[in-house]
């Protein structure tokens, strides 16, 4: 993953005709490589099923319930 923030700028110029626009660009660029690695990390870990999510616990949590 040496050569990732030329690939992204690159990629960025291929596919929307700009270059980043400074060194703070330029950096946050790079900086996706440790978040890319981070997920890569997380892959196979991580399952949908394990617990409901936050927005379906809260629907159980405010459910009513019969009379």
């Amino acid at each position: 993953m040496d050569d990732f923030p030329q690939a992204t700028e690159a990629a960025i110029a291929r596919w929307f005709g700009v270059a980043p626009p400074n060194d703070p660009g330029r950096r946050m660029a790079a900086d996706l490589v440790h978040t890319i690695a981070a997920f890569e990390k997380l892959r196979g870990t991580m399952v949908f099923e394990d617990e409901p999510s936050s927005f379906e616990s809260a629907l159980q949590a405010t459910k009513e319930t019969a009379p």
